[in-house]
């Protein structure tokens, strides 16, 4: 691996004169490896955290003027143990941690660059170590902001400026957001282990959901200029591909990850020149990413494979398959959508599922028969504050005839819409209707 790395990186130095391209590409790739292994070491998540953060500010400055390490990873933890072994030396010449950590490094006094490249990696180590580095930051004392932040810093590598831009939120309220959620593991006694199988099985569900969360908000951005956030919603797919890798024999690991690359398939057809948001039935489908469509479909058939029957993101990434395989809108096996959402629906009942359902039933059956649906929705107001339903519900009734009321639906959804891109379409139906009447 690190010899892979030197390779990659000896040409990036040339056009990149500071070196610090280099020390963010090293950090992308192994920022999880290197803090899993610094709170291994110490026992103490958020501490590894900061000795991360201090390995890296010391290569921003070393790296430019001596050149990127042999082993660039290597070189980074061994900064980071070193970093410890001071900080217990000052509490106590004869702290115990101090001892067992030095003689895990051979600390022999030599400045990092001498041997401190030859770091070994023990690859099953490393696994484990990134898995509960994964428990870690989902874990369910946290609220979803802090989760998704904390996942997105220390599993991803993302720096605070790169995930409150992701976010569409200030840095400050991310590194307030970080260090909270640091304090409150810190104070709930979370030990850095990976759970047992009993606990994996509780827990893993808070992981799938951080990463469900990273990925469909970069997917359809829930407000700002742009529809999707390719970063946002690569960087959830990356970590999807990483727990399948991790834990390859759990059925919803894979189903979550055959939904993420079943949807990003279509990400090349979702927009046009401008940015624009393309509707389904006119998106160009030769466009759409066959490479990720097989991939999804592979990750799919794993899940039928390990499982027994699919859980709720195998049902919505066999719901995206039967739109990945369709050469059509009108070819879709829209009565097969309406099945699958049926069974997502009792397996995971959602107003969201609901209203998708009842756009499934629009294809299949029609509008009338859907309309109920969506009515139903609106009069318990369980998606009161979103702009979905009466986006729905005035394409429902456009459909039908009714015009002044799909008008009055569809103006409703766009005050409540966040995203420029998407009140433009909304804003775009509007005009239609009124040019037609």
């Amino acid at each position: 691996m690190a010899g892979s790395h030197r390779a990659a990186l000896s040409g990036s130095t040339s056009t990149d004169p500071t070196g610090r391209g280099a020390v963010a590409a090293v950090w992308r790739i192994e920022s999880a490896r290197i803090v899993g292994a610094l709170a291994r070491y110490t026992g103490d998540f958020a501490l590894a955290e900061d000795l991360a953060q201090e390995a890296l500010a010391k290569a921003l400055v070393t790296w430019p003027r001596d050149g990127v390490p042999r082993n660039p990873a290597g070189w980074l933890l061994t900064v980071g143990r070193r970093r410890a072994i001071d900080g217990f030396r000052r509490r106590s010449a004869l702290d115990e941690k101090y001892a067992v950590l030095a003689r895990d490094l051979g600390e022999d006094g030599a400045a990092p660059g001498d041997g401190a490249d030859d770091v070994l990696w023990d690859p099953d180590q490393i696994d484990d170590d990134v898995l509960a580095l994964m428990f870690i930051s989902c874990h369910p004392v946290l609220s979803r902001e802090a989760r998704v932040a904390l996942t997105l810093r220390v599993v991803g590598g993302l720096t605070s400026d790169e995930i409150a831009k992701a976010c569409l939120v200030p840095t400050a309220t991310v590194q307030a957001r970080i260090t909270r959620a640091k304090k409150t593991l810190g104070a709930a006694e979370v030990p850095f282990e990976v759970p047992t199988a009993e606990e994996r099985t509780a827990r893993l569900g808070s992981v799938l959901n951080v990463i469900y969360l990273i990925f469909t908000e970069g997917s359809t951005a829930s407000s700002g200029d742009d529809l999707i956030r390719f970063d946002l919603a690569g960087e959830a797919q990356r970590l999807a591909r990483v727990l399948a890798r991790l834990v390859p024999d759990t059925p919803e690991v894979h189903g979550l990850l055959a939904l993420l690359e079943l949807t990003a398939a279509r990400f090349p057809a979702r927009t046009g020149p401008d940015g624009e948001p393309v509707l389904l039935e006119h998106q160009d489908r030769r466009r759409w990413d066959r490479a990720a469509i097989r991939r999804g479909r592979a990750a799919l058939a794993r899940a039928e494979q390990v499982g027994r029957g699919l859980g709720a993101y195998g049902l919505q990434a066999a719901i995206a398959e039967c739109h990945a395989v369709a050469p059509s809108v009108e070819e879709t096996n829209w009565e097969r959508i309406v099945l699958l959402y049926e069974a997502l629906g009792s397996l995971a009942p959602s107003p969201v599922v609901d209203l998708n359902r009842a756009v499934a039933v629009s294809m299949a059956r029609g509008p009338a028969a859907a309309l109920p649906i969506v009515d139903g929705l609106a009069d318990s107001e369980a998606l009161a504050n979103s702009y979905l339903l009466p986006s729905v519900r005035g394409e429902l009734l456009s459909r039908l005839g009714r015009a002044d009321e799909a008008r009055a639906e569809l103006a409703r959804a766009v005050r409540l819409c966040g995203n420029e891109r998407e009140r433009a379409v909304l804003e775009g139906k509007i005009a239609d209707l009124t040019a037609s009447g």
